[in-house]
């Protein structure tokens, strides 16, 4: 039996729906990407009560198939863009369909559908995060960045950069690192 629960890709977060499996005497098999795959079934009253104690967390569980849908286009880009080492080297919507194991025009339109935007424009978005997060680390330069996360060039990625956030990479850099070199001095 599966339980579909809106998280985002974390280790804190699959702890956190193991942790309260467990309270709840409840045996699974697999927790992850929004899933909990159990040994048995769920009474209605287990259900309410994991559904309880997981929004304590912030947690939801869902119960619309077009949600949970969306819940695991959306874990999936996450996980791809955000904890892999390194980005596949197909098309992103391969990727997704082959993954999710549906055709990817069902799965682009479900999500344009429910989100308002379509599934490129939140790979880009969380792109862009991922960027920031990268420049705030200050481990790797913009052209390290670029080539990390598959952009054609650094021109490219900072135009994608400004065009979502307004600012150019480097100018992002040095008011991020500004406001966290005041936050020391306090």
């Amino acid at each position: 039996m599966f339980i579909f629960v809106k998280y985002m890709v974390s280790m804190r977060c699959k702890m956190v729906v193991k942790q309260e499996l467990h309270k709840l005497g409840l045996q699974y098999v697999n927790v992850d990407l929004g899933t909990i795959e159990l040994l048995e079934n769920i009474t209605k009253e287990q259900r309410e009560q994991l559904g309880e104690n997981l929004k304590n967390y912030g947690l939801v569980l869902l119960d619309d198939k077009r949600q949970i849908l969306i819940a695991k286009i959306k874990a999936v880009i996450i996980e791809m863009i955000h904890y892999s080492e390194e980005l596949p080297r197909v098309n992103y919507s391969d990727y997704i369909s082959e993954k999710l194991g549906y055709d990817y025009t069902y799965l682009a339109n479900t999500f344009s559908e429910v989100k308002g935007i379509n599934i490129q424009q939140f790979i880009i978005l969380n792109k862009i995060e991922r960027v920031k997060e990268l420049l705030l680390y200050d481990e790797l330069n913009l052209t390290d960045i670029a080539f990390k996360l598959q952009y054609s060039s650094v021109a490219h990625l900072s135009n994608q950069f400004k065009k979502v956030t307004g600012l150019t990479p480097t100018y992002y850099k040095k008011l991020k690192m500004k406001r966290f070199g005041n936050l020391e001095d306090l």
